[in-house]
């Protein structure tokens, strides 16, 4: 059984959470994570990158020159790649990067990830997280509380706007439902920062959908 400490917002000590050790992924899955921020990444880019062919550029089908007796090399017309304002050979053209992945394999990787992060002592449980006020300056002074200055994500249950309006204007703070979170952002923060609620769903999802982990 692993036992994760539970704070308060001042990061007082309120109790322990028990995490059965089979739950933990940690002999497996490096493949997987990799994959999974692979897919991510590609999924992520714009794909909007797009140059003008021979057949889409503005010009002639007129041949600039006759074909022999000019003692120059023969020409078909101005769109030709080799003129310039010409057609682009091999250009880019607007495509969809994203990739293919298993849902295993992309249950996998989040379980390795997440149990990688509660290895190391990179989870700070909390037992809630409510603000007198929505504003930036109360997020600020919990993360600095919970000693997570580096960079934290932020886990709740359900979505809360005030606390996303609050957080957003800090450039290493994130907030996220549990649910949704993916394997990509557990490794791009130091640290996670899960109420009990959050970490239920977590326990949840590294169980998987019949209630055991990988």
């Amino acid at each position: 059984m692993s036992k994760i400490p539970i704070v308060d917002l001042s990061g007082e000590p309120r109790g322990e959470w028990n995490l059965a050790e089979d739950l933990l992924v940690l002999d497996k899955g490096t493949a997987a994570v990799h994959g999974a921020v692979v897919a991510h990444r590609a999924a992520v880019r714009a794909g909007t990158a797009s140059t003008r062919r021979k057949g889409e550029v503005a010009g002639s089908n007129k041949k600039p020159w006759r074909q022999k007796g000019t003692g120059r090399a023969r020409a078909g017309n101005r769109r030709s790649p080799i003129w310039r304002g010409g057609g682009v050979t091999f250009g880019p053209k607007p495509r969809d990067y994203a990739q293919r992945l298993p849902k295993k394999v992309a249950r996998l990787a989040f379980c390795r990830a997440l149990s990688e992060k509660i290895a190391g002592g990179g989870l700070t449980l909390i037992e809630e997280l409510t603000l007198p006020e929505p504003k930036t300056k109360h997020v600020a002074e919990i993360i600095r509380r919970l000693r997570a200055e580096g960079g934290a994500l932020i886990l709740v249950e359900k979505s809360d706007p005030a606390l996303m309006r609050a957080a957003r204007n800090l450039p290493r703070v994130q907030v996220c439902v549990a649910k949704d979170v993916h394997t990509y952002e557990i490794l791009r923060w130091p640290q996670l920062i899960a109420t009990r609620g959050a970490m239920g769903a977590l326990e949840q999802r590294l169980r998987g959908p019949a209630g055991r982990a990988q």
